[in-house]
């Protein structure tokens, strides 16, 4: 994630000290050298993540915290290990006379859930298969109001609120000029394998992350964390499936494309795309969440300079190289 606007406003450049709203995704006591408590953040707002520390804690002197908590903080940013961290020196939760621009707080995707969800809603409903756009609409359908809204993961990439609209969206989009390119050289290449395989790919991120009512991931369920959202997104075919008395052969089609998304087991799938459709969707898959991580990091460095290493994506530094950028006249 980019830079906190928290720490981008500064109450005093020369200080150093930041004041604002943000929200707790992580907090845990935890003991000092010297056996004192202290809280251990990790606090968000739309801009990013920072780790912070509440030294001397004791919770008559500051109350108690958890995870989705919006709470107001002021502090000093220090650099621990050439990471900033933010020393809390007052903190509070939000009180229901504050003012606050939730845009600032909560990272949010920059399409609207509802508009995009009835756009793909809509569109697999054209599709010539009918069996292939029952399945898909039967889906989307029973879980509308999550899709709409939730993230696409709890970090990386789209992981704001909602993220799993705009990634598919995004995605769908890429598919449909992949098609046009394609599908005249190679005929046999089913648009709408390809077309259900996308919107229905990360469908099961619905039960396997925990989101907060701000549309934040806080965790993985249980059954998220045993199972994956893979595993459970073929369970979701199968049984949707068996409901509609859809065939078995499409069945198993489409529950390959969701398994083999990822591309390689390193990454999660226990099967490589077997067939061209599938390998469209783990491609489109792979660039868009790469796509998102790379102007994400970005945007936080000047054009000219390099980041830091991105873990996540290889561990390579990246340039902003500042190429596309329009320039005023």
């Amino acid at each position: 994630m980019g830079r906190m606007n928290l720490l981008s406003n500064y109450v005093s450049n020369q200080s150093g000290q930041v004041q604002g709203f943000c929200i707790v995704k992580s907090v845990a006591v935890k003991n000092n050298i010297k056996g004192a408590d202290y809280l251990d953040f990790t606090l968000a707002d739309a801009g990013g993540e920072v780790n912070a520390k509440l030294w001397d804690y004791s919770t008559a002197a500051h109350g108690t915290f958890a995870v989705g908590d919006i709470i107001k903080v002021r502090g000093t940013v220090n650099v621990w290990k050439d990471v900033e961290q933010l020393k809390i020196d007052r903190i509070r939760q939000k009180r229901d006379d504050d003012v606050i621009d939730m845009s600032a707080i909560v990272s949010s995707s920059p399409v609207d859930g509802e508009t995009t969800f009835k756009k793909i809603y809509d569109f697999a409903g054209t599709f010539r298969d009918e069996d292939l756009a029952r399945l898909t609409q039967y889906l989307l359908r029973g879980r509308k109001d999550r899709i709409e809204s939730y993230p696409a993961a709890l970090r990386l990439h789209h992981a704001m609120r909602g993220g799993l609209m705009f990634h598919t969206g995004t995605m769908l989009e890429v598919a449909k000029k992949l098609v046009e390119v394609y599908k005249p050289y190679y005929p046999e290449l089913s648009e709408e394998l390809v077309y259900a395989g996308v919107i229905l790919h990360d469908i099961a991120k619905t039960e396997e992350l925990e989101v907060s009512e701000l549309g934040i991931a806080t965790a993985y369920s249980a059954r998220g964390q045993l199972l994956g959202h893979i595993n459970m997104g073929v369970c979701m075919v199968e049984q949707a499936a068996a409901e509609l008395s859809i065939p078995e052969e499409l069945t198993t089609l489409v529950s390959h494309i969701l398994l083999a998304h990822h591309g390689q087991p390193d990454f999660g799938s226990p099967k490589f795309p077997m067939f061209p459709e599938a390998e469209i969707v783990s491609d489109i898959d792979m660039l868009d969440a790469r796509m998102f991580e790379m102007f994400d990091v970005l945007s936080g460095v000047a054009p000219g300079q390099f980041t830091e290493r991105q873990w996540a994506l290889d561990n390579r530094q990246l340039y902003r190289h500042g190429h596309g950028q329009i320039k005023a006249e």
